[in-house]
């Protein structure tokens, strides 16, 4: 999927991925890389890979990471849902159509209108945001780099938001928690899509290796009890030598390059 996911990226054709209902995970890498990307009542949208003990892969660094407001960082540890209003407004969908309005958008296109104007003429006002409402608490909880601290500041809310944040944070895998914060934190650096996905390839070689990824699928999807047993069990337990030896170049002839 890296090598489709930076095919999609250069691809000198506009390419238009329609998000009409979930779009999670491997769905966010097909998608995001598309030169429009189009949100309607129907998108779910989330990186839910830190539940498997997993991180936000397939680009997922590059666009988390370059939103404002740090909303990036708070959706690639939480886990959290979009829907398509939100979606529009964080920057993740360059239009909003009704879904009604998705098969004439469609036959425009492919009668060779151009797709920048057919979205744009069938594009409609969204409703508010949800999101928008707390977007000053997520600057603020998510503004370190650090999971320690940004447990340490939802800690020191009280509010129910906070509360509810917190507890979601806490069913998380620590390890990938600090990854995902350290792959967001890296990305900013990368001078290319190509050189992220170069990053991400690296980790992602790593953690499918190491015990919490197979230990989230087996939570969550295979017994699906939900109760995985993440090793370490907490923030102070993932070192930062672990997370280092993850970020670490691999072997010269294994590095991921594109096609």
């Amino acid at each position: 999927e890296y090598q489709l996911n930076h095919l999609i990226f250069t691809y000198e054709k506009p390419v238009v991925a329609f998000m009409d209902g979930i779009t999670m995970g491997g769905g966010v890498g097909i998608s995001q890389p598309a030169r429009f990307h189009v949100a309607t009542e129907n998108t779910r949208y989330a990186m839910p890979e830190t539940g498997i003990g997993l991180f936000p892969d397939v680009g997922g660094g590059w666009y988390l990471s370059r939103l404002p407001g740090r909303i990036g960082q708070f959706l690639a540890l939480t886990g959290a849902r979009l829907d398509g209003a939100e979606c529009k407004w964080a920057g993740l969908a360059t239009h909003y159509l009704p879904h009604d309005a998705l098969a004439e958008a469609k036959a425009r296109i492919a009668q060779g209108h151009e797709a920048g104007q057919v979205l744009a003429a069938l594009s409609a006002t969204p409703p508010e945001a949800r999101i928008a409402g707390n977007a000053t608490r997520i600057a603020r909880h998510c503004a370190s780099d650090r999971f320690e601290e940004i447990l340490a500041s939802l800690e020191g809310d009280e509010s129910e938001w906070a509360a509810k944040e917190l507890a979601t944070l806490r069913t998380k895998s620590p390890q990938t928690c600090k990854v995902a914060l350290r792959q967001l934190h890296d990305s900013l650096s990368c001078d290319t899509f190509a050189d992220n996905m170069v990053m991400e390839y690296r980790i992602g070689s790593r953690v499918l290796t190491l015990p919490d990824f197979a230990e989230g699928v087996r939570a969550v999807i295979v017994d699906k009890d939900n109760a995985p047993r993440w090793n370490p069990a907490t923030a102070e337990g993932v070192t930062d030598d672990l997370i280092e030896s993850i970020f670490a170049p691999l072997p010269a002839n294994e590095e991921w390059k594109p096609l």
